[in-house]
Order: structure tokens, then C-alpha cells, then sequence
């Protein structure tokens, strides 16, 4: 390609240049055109300084002149016609001077050459720019995938146990789409200069050495965000589960998919295919393909929502031949299983395969085996950093006390939206360990013991958020203290003062402890027998503590609760609850049925 060539191929501000370089007297621009490749191939530089050599080019320029006009003749271009004679008539002035002629065409060649020099330097620095563009997109990558989604990954564990952590992904999503976005401009950038290349192109061209090597960087970073940008939103649960990530064989559960880059035109496109994991020979079943679409999304996100799924026992299949498998023996609640979610992403030459899993379920057969499973849910997503070790539980970690009250507290919190508080863990804390700071797994998870630390507080979760959630709520239920520490807190308090609080020997059972005064005039403190689920499913609570009476022989009966601890009137603590009929009209009265408890000094 001649020099001029080159020249004519430029963008726009170069022609401009080229335009203002040729206003000027000394060459026309319509000799430079015709003529150029002789022009490009001439010893300028000789003749300028030889002014034997200066003539030769001089009378080879005027011949070349001529047959250029011929040709115009016979073309029948009359303006052409016109104007190669009246150049050939300009450049006679020459006669005498041929080297200031060679000197003046030498020096147009040259601005010619800056002209493309500093066109080439722009595109280097345009690629040189694109280069840039690429390594802050790759640190932006590092930063989503690697910190953003791991910390949102983490934050959706803990909240599958009840945390009050934020998992929304819109913001998730608003940054992978724009990232997403910057990316295919660069690919639709480079490709434009592909194609440009592939049509005009020179010796070292830099487009031509470098952009094979920056669309490939584009792919590799976009196919990185695009499969780290598929993610299970909503982890699987069942209807009338404890909570999710417990599956039971035969039973529908739901899960719900999410593609953090939207694309309106991948609406309905992208196909979702479900499957579970071959360990221990289950199967997923039900409606297990769907499309990604916007409909389903309160926001408008790329989500694919299972409503209709179910997990049975393939006996056709195989187990998997997983290494660890022969050699560890887990029982039904610790066995652990993902659910993987496969999709194609397709669009502008761009195909890339991608995969989500869920984090690990439980899968029971019987109801009775729920609770120990929740447990299993319970401590692996506490202490587990590797949302896809199926086998933790073939060696699972101490948990620090700090971190197990913690999870302790969120129970409450997502059923009552009131946690724990220090006193309250501080003597579940005593309760399990006495004056050890740390907790194994088999503690919580020891199945087959009715009276295990889970079953009991498990119980107690019940009851309170099926019968006591409003008392709960408003911190009128002290619930977890001992009887020791009770005690303690009531003799200090005058006749009548009274505290909730949960049974330590009743599975899911809540009772009142008072102060009363003895006959040498010592603080007594008595206790009521626990009440359970069944009797606060015919009377609320707080109309057994508002009727509660003792019948004592030769006495008359009498409330002995006046003082909600430390010195809250019982009425005022409770009376927004109350029925509008009081005393022997109460429907609750005939109810109640109590024996006095007294406790023993030890």
C-alpha cells in the first residue's frame, strides 16, 4: 500500500490535516493523487542537492503530466483536462530551479509521514488505552467475584439459619451487568478493528500485532464474570419445613436460580436444567427444566423459579465413586447433597457454559428425623467455609461458644424477631458446658436422646413462637435462667415479685416462680409446674397468670403473681392482653388446674 494510501484511509481529523497541508502552494494535491506511486518511488532527497538528477525528475514529471492529461482526454474529464495543464504550466517556474522543486516535494512527503505517525501513535494509544481498560476490569472482577460474591455467599448461609443479613442481589446484579456491559464494547470494538485490518492493513501495523491478543483477554475475562454470575437466590425448602436446605423424599420443595447480568434479549432464552448429585442414589424430579425470564423477579432480574421440585430415592442408580465415600460412615441427617443448575449463555459470538449449585441439603425420609437434619443444617453453615464440602461432617469442628450462642440467638430472631441476650446464652451456656468455652458437634447432633440440648431448645423455639411470640417480643419472658440464679433474683424482690421462665426438665415447657414470705419471715420462693403445649393451646398465657390462684386449705384463694421481675405491676405488664371478662367470668378460670411445686434448697 503507497504511502498516500494510507493517508486516505485515516479518520476524519488526519484527512482534515491532510486537507490543510495541500492548501498550500507547491504541490496540488490532484499531482500528489495521480501520481503517487511514482512520486513515492523518486530520489527526492538526491535531487534536492543534484541538479543534474533535479532535471531528469523535473522533464519525467512534466512526460507524466502529459499522459495523465491524455488519459483525462479520452476519459472526457474536462475540469481534469483543464487543471493537469494549467499545473504543467505552474511548474515551468521550475525550469531554472529544479532542485528548489525537488526540495518542496521532499518536504511534503515528510509532513505526509508525521501526518502518519502521529496517527499511528493515536491507535497504539487507543489499544495501549483498551489495555487499561482490560486490567481495571480484571482488579473489578477480582473484587466482585472473589470478595463481593463470596461475602454475599457467606451472608446467605448465615441467613439460611436465621442471621438478619442483607442477600439482595440488586446491587450484585447493577455491578456484574455493567462490568458485563463494558466488556462486549470492548469486544465489539476490537472486532470493528478486525474487520478495518482485514481491509487495510501495512507493515507493523499495530491493530494487526495486538488485537488478537486483547480480544482474547476481553473472552477470558468476560467468560469469568459470566460464570461466577449464575447463582442459586433462594436455596431450596419445603412448604412446612423448620427451615430450608431440609428435603424430604416424596415431598415438593422449591429453589429459586438467578443470572446477576440482565439482558432483556435473553428474556425466555436461556434454558435451566436441574440435577442433583449421584451420592446415595437420589434423583430430582417434577418440572426440572425452565427458562430464565424476567417475569418471575419483583425486580426484573434473569431468574429461573422451581416451584414444583421433588427428591426421590433412584434405585436404578448408582453411587457415585467418590473416594471418601467407602471409608466414612455418616448417618441420614449428616449426609449431605447439591443440587446443581446448568445453562447456556449465548449472545453477540459469545457461548458459555455455566453451572450453579445449591448449598448442601439434608434429605429425610420420615418426619421424625427433621429435627436432628435442621441441627446438621445448623452447625454446617455456622462453621463451614466451603459451601460444597459434602463430607464436613466425617470430621466437623469445635464451634467457639461466642459463635454457637450467636447461632443460638438468631433462631429466636427470625421466629420472634427477638434474639438473646448475654444473660439469657449465658445460662444456656452453663447449661451445656458448665466452664467449658467450646462445643462439639456430636453434643447438638446425638440423635435418640429425647433430652439432648437441641431437643430441649428446639421444644422451647416452638412453644414460643406458636404460643408466646407477643409476650417474647416485648421482653416480658426472662426464659432462660436457672433455677439458681432465679432464686437468687426473686428473695431479693418483695412478696408477690414473680419471673418466666423456661423448664429445665419439660421439653417445651415455660413456668413462674414467686416470693412469697415464710412464717419466720425468710423470702420462700415457689414454682408452678411447667405448662406445655397443650395446655396453652386451650389458654393463652397470659390468662393463666392473670386467673392463677392458690387453694390452699383454710385460706382463701388468692392470686399470689402481683410483680412482673424486677417490679413491673402484673397488670400493667400484661393487661393489654387480657379478655374484656375478668375474675369467675373469665372462660379461662375452669380451666385451670395447678399444683403448688415447692423447690428444695438444693
Amino acid at each position: 500500500m503507497t504511502q498516500w494510501d494510507r493517508l486516505r484511509q485515516l479518520p476524519p481529523v488526519y484527512i482534515q490535516q491532510l486537507h490543510e497541508l495541500y492548501d498550500r502552494d507547491g504541490l496540488p494535491m490532484d499531482v500528489r493523487h495521480y501520481l503517487s506511486a511514482w512520486i513515492e518511488k523518486q530520489e527526492w532527497q538526491r535531487a534536492a542537492r543534484d541538479h543534474d538528477f533535479a532535471v531528469v525528475l523535473f522533464q519525467v514529471l512534466l512526460e507524466n503530466l502529459d499522459i495523465q492529461h491524455s488519459r483525462f482526454v479520452q476519459e472526457e474529464s474536462f475540469l481534469l483536462q483543464h487543471n493537469i495543464r494549467r499545473y504543467k504550466q505552474n511548474f515551468q517556474r521550475y525550469l531554472d530551479e529544479p532542485c528548489s522543486l525537488a526540495t518542496a516535494i521532499l518536504w511534503f512527503l515528510e509532513k505526509e509521514k508525521e501526518i502518519l505517525a502521529s496517527a499511528d501513535l493515536a491507535e497504539q494509544s487507543i489499544l495501549s488505552d483498551i489495555n487499561k481498560v482490560l486490567d481495571w476490569t480484571d482488579d473489578l472482577i477480582n473484587l466482585l467475584v472473589k470478595k463481593e460474591l463470596v461475602e454475599w455467599q457467606r451472608r446467605q448461609q448465615k441467613a439460611c439459619i436465621g442471621a438478619p443479613d442483607n442477600v439482595c442481589l440488586d446491587q450484585l446484579e447493577k455491578w456484574f451487568t455493567s462490568v458485563a456491559e463494558c466488556l462486549f464494547q470492548v469486544r465489539g470494538f476490537l472486532s470493528k478493528l478486525e474487520e478495518l485490518s482485514g481491509k487495510v492493513s501495512y507493515e507493523n501495523d499495530p491493530v494487526k500485532a495486538r488485537r488478537p491478543a486483547l480480544q482474547k483477554r476481553a473472552d477470558t475475562l468476560l467468560k469469568e464474570l459470566l460464570k461466577s454470575a449464575f447463582v442459586v437466590e433462594t436455596q431450596p425448602s419445603m412448604p412446612q419445613g423448620k427451615g430450608p436446605l431440609v428435603l424430604r423424599t416424596n415431598v415438593q420443595f422449591s429453589v429459586k436460580t438467578r443470572l446477576l447480568v440482565k439482558f432483556p434479549e435473553l428474556n425466555h432464552s436461556m434454558k435451566v436444567d436441574v440435577s442433583m448429585d449421584r451420592y446415595r442414589r437420589f434423583n430430582v424430579m417434577g418440572t426440572t427444566t425452565k427458562n430464565l425470564n424476567m417475569a418471575e423477579s419483583q425486580n426484573g432480574g434473569m431468574v429461573a423459579d422451581f416451584r414444583h421440585l421433588v427428591s426421590d430415592n433412584d434405585f436404578k442408580g448408582k453411587k457415585s465413586s467418590v473416594a471418601t465415600e467407602e471409608t466414612i460412615s455418616l448417618s441420614v441427617t449428616e449426609e449431605l447433597h447439591l443440587i446443581y443448575f446448568n445453562t447456556v449463555f449465548e449472545l453477540k459470538g459469545l457461548a458459555v457454559g455455566m453451572q450453579a449449585c445449591s448449598l448442601p441439603v439434608v434429605i429425610i425420609s420420615n418426619s421424625s428425623q427433621q429435627q436432628s437434619a435442621w441441627a446438621s443444617v445448623l452447625w454446617f453453615n455456622m462453621l463451614s467455609q466451603d459451601p460444597k464440602d459434602v463430607v464436613f461432617f466425617a470430621s466437623s469442628p469445635a464451634a467457639p461458644w461466642p459463635q454457637f450462642g450467636e447461632m443460638l440467638s438468631w433462631q429466636f430472631l427470625s421466629a420472634t424477631k427477638l434474639g438473646l441476650n448475654p444473660d439469657q446464652l449465658e445460662m444456656i451456656a452453663h447449661r451445656l458446658f458448665g466452664v467449658y468455652l467450646c462445643l462439639k458437634q456430636p453434643i447438638l447432633l446425638q440423635e435418640n436422646l429425647p433430652e439432648t440440648f437441641w431437643v430441649w431448645f428446639d421444644g422451647i423455639l416452638f412453644m414460643v413462637k406458636t404460643y408466646l411470640v407477643d409476650l417474647w417480643k416485648e421482653g416480658l419472658i426472662m426464659g432462660f435462667v436457672s433455677k439458681g440464679k432465679e432464686k437468687s433474683l426473686l428473695k431479693k424482690k418483695k412478696r408477690g415479685t414473680f419471673l418466666l421462665r423456661f423448664s429445665e426438665s419439660v421439653i417445651g415447657g415455660i413456668t413462674f416462680s414467686w416470693v412469697e414470705t415464710a412464717i419466720t419471715g425468710e423470702p420462700d420462693v415457689k414454682t408452678v409446674q411447667p405448662f406445655t403445649k397443650e395446655d396453652l393451646s386451650q389458654i393463652p398465657f397470659h390468662e393463666i397468670i392473670r386467673n392463677f390462684q392458690l387453694l390452699e386449705a383454710d385460706n382463701v384463694p388468692e392470686n399470689p403473681l402481683l410483680y412482673l421481675y424486677p417490679d413491673t405491676p402484673k397488670d400493667r405488664a400484661f393487661g393489654k392482653y387480657y379478655t374484656e371478662k375478668t375474675g369467675d367470668d373469665s372462660p379461662y378460670i375452669k380451666y385451670i388446674k395447678t399444683k403448688l411445686v415447692f423447690v428444695s434448697k438444693e
